[in-house]
């Protein structure tokens, strides 16, 4: 073929519509494979925070907002028809590296069974420590079992009851808003920014959420400049 600009644009142009048609073809070969690999995680997960359970949870869940454009998931979970844990599905999105997903189970009166982090950003072999650093039963790390109807959580460099991940507050302080979130959620609440009283961290502005200020960066700095 001669050397011109239009067998080059021509040329282009054909690469372009077969590169773009292979694309879309590998996305729809691969979207259903995704989809049941999320499915088989998301079971798995509710599994590991509500265990005991013999329905579907999958199939009965239903959506509660707790704030505008913020609504979590929620799957009852139940035996012999009865009611025996919930588990919610719930993020921040004021974690160090963006959101923060997990699932939180709570047994029939509020108290927290268990959780699993779904997905994250953070940074590896700080942030990433959410995993399993809420669920160690070490110094006051651990907030399993806990009764988010008498208080809800806060790392203690805010005045609560929890010990923060080392050298990552923000990622703990974004962790705990969502299982907050989860409770709200639970207990049928609506955030009310007024209020402290069923509002989550999300909603505290002067408490928790904005607490991510340059005395914590500089306090932190020392230790990790990644992350606090």
């Amino acid at each position: 073929m001669k050397s011109s600009l239009i067998n080059m644009f021509l040329s282009l142009t054909c690469i372009c519509i077969v590169s773009g048609a292979l694309l879309a073809y590998v996305n729809e070969v691969t979207q259903e494979p995704i989809r049941k690999t999320q499915e088989i995680k998301l079971e798995n997960s509710i599994r590991e925070v509500v265990p005991g359970f013999d329905n579907l949870p999958t199939e009965e869940m239903y959506k509660v907002g707790i704030a505008e454009k913020d609504t979590v998931f929620v799957y009852p979970a139940k035996q012999n028809g009865k009611i025996i844990g919930t588990a919610i599905e719930t993020a921040s999105k004021n974690g160090f590296n963006g959101e923060i997903r997990i699932l939180v189970g709570l047994d029939e009166t509020g108290k927290i069974i268990n959780y699993a982090v779904l997905s994250h950003s953070e940074t590896p072999g700080l942030g990433d420590k959410i995993n399993i650093w809420f669920k160690t039963n070490k110094n006051n790390q651990s907030i399993l079992g806990k009764d988010l109807s008498k208080k809800i959580l806060a790392v203690s460099k805010d005045g609560g009851e929890v010990d923060a991940i080392t050298a990552s507050t923000i990622t703990s302080r974004a962790f705990l808003q969502a299982v907050n979130k989860a409770y709200v959620a639970y207990s049928g609440a609506k955030v009310d920014s007024t209020t402290q009283a069923t509002s989550t961290p999300d909603a505290q502005t002067d408490a928790t959420t904005q607490a991510t200020s340059a005395p914590d960066t500089q306090t932190d700095s020392t230790t990790q400049a990644t992350n606090k």
